[in-house]
């Protein structure tokens, strides 16, 4: 199922098969939180711009338009029109960004949705059940995520239930994968490392985890507030002690320059909401750096906003008139910097993956880990 073509140091070039296709790694997973891209991106666009990997929340889809309506029209897959993987996160991030909105206990947390305020209780096997409703490739177990500023105390009770409930989640896809019903009955499932920057709780959840023998490995609870040394030290204290037979996810990491550090570290998978939202201000990678294309000197510019690459809007729009979109407030122009922004991470990865091919990958690094993520 994964499997590890080539090595430079600890990054690492692989290929993942799936119910769904292959997955060539490391890969950046593009985020339609409800099923949809932010910006008016299609399931036809993103085969456009190299779109390996979908990823959709769990969460989000149970409370509009319904999981059993998903499953109802024959899964996600068949709902959005997408024929290649889809990985579903739990909703284990919203109980830490609906913190206001909900309550914690052994059995699983109660939520107010954020749409309407009604009541909502979602616990281990109910996430496993909404995602198995989505039919989703990758399921992720529910956890929570603990602030970046929760005291010793609160975060080594909270990775203890994360544990409680990983084998909760375990146990209920396994009864689910059974039943004649479901649509996606190879459906893969992974565990979250928890414990914000506390090296030893790091260390110990992983041990506990990895003895589950999950078909993946993600590290949870980073890019919520720690500085990016946090990041990386933690990236480099867990991953001594993943499973190395088993693909490795970062999640909602991150800059270029972030993926850059994390793929020298031993990371496979990455999703952010970065590339889109940026995009949606206006703000858009290039192979020299991050432009403002709001900025007064790209009113008259006939390039494309990087002169460097092919994706489906540089190829035929220059910066003056996605400019032009953006100041008379038209929607298409966040659509063309969407699909930029996505390409160019898309590309990235690809470019990435060459490298480690050639044995280039350090070079490549060198050059490009400051650049791409300055502002120009």
């Amino acid at each position: 199922m994964y499997k590890i073509l080539k090595k430079d140091g600890m990054a690492k070039r692989a290929h993942m098969e799936t119910v769904h296709g292959s997955i060539e790694t490391p890969v950046f997973m593009n985020v339609g939180t409800v099923a949809a891209i932010k910006g008016a991106v299609s399931t036809t666009d993103l085969h456009e711009i190299k779109t390996q990997v979908e990823l959709s929340n769990t969460y989000h889809l149970h409370v509009r338009p319904g999981d059993q309506v998903i499953k109802k029209l024959g899964g996600l897959h068949k709902f959005m029109n997408w024929d290649r993987p889809i990985l579903t996160d739990s909703g284990g991030f919203q109980v830490f960004s609906l913190a206001k909105l909900r309550k914690i206990k052994e059995e699983g947390v109660y939520f107010n949705s954020h749409v309407d305020g009604r009541k909502i209780f979602m616990g281990p096997e109910e996430s496993m059940q909404i995602q198995s409703n989505l039919a989703s490739t990758i399921a992720m177990a529910f956890d929570e995520c603990p602030s970046s500023v929760a005291d010793r105390e609160y975060v080594q009770n909270s990775v203890d239930r994360t544990t409680r409930w990983l084998a909760r989640c375990k146990a209920e896809m396994k009864r689910l994968n059974s039943l004649d019903d479901t649509v996606n009955k190879n459906q893969l499932l992974f565990g979250i490392n928890q414990g914000c920057c506390f090296d030893d709780l790091r260390v110990e959840h992983m041990k506990q985890i990895r003895d589950m023998d999950l078909d993946g490995y993600a590290i949870g609870g980073l890019a919520v507030g720690e500085t990016k040394e946090e990041m990386y030290h933690v990236i480099s204290v867990v991953e001594e002690h993943m499973p190395k037979d088993k693909i490795r996810y970062l999640m909602g990491v991150g800059t270029p320059g972030n993926i850059l550090e994390s793929v020298r570290r031993g990371v496979d998978l990455f999703d952010c909401v970065m590339p889109s939202r940026n995009a949606r201000h206006g703000h858009l990678n290039t192979w020299n750096g991050i432009i403002n294309i709001m900025n007064v000197k790209y009113r008259d510019d006939s390039e494309p906003i990087d002169t460097h690459c092919d994706c489906p809007v540089c190829k035929r729009y220059s910066r003056a008139y996605i400019r032009h979109l953006f100041k008379a407030k038209e929607t298409l122009g966040q659509r063309l910097a969407v699909m930029h922004n996505l390409y160019f991470y898309n590309n990235l990865m690809e470019k990435i993956r060459e490298n480690l091919d050639n044995d280039t990958y350090e070079e490549f690094y060198s050059k490009y880990v400051d650049l791409l993520d300055t502002r120009i």
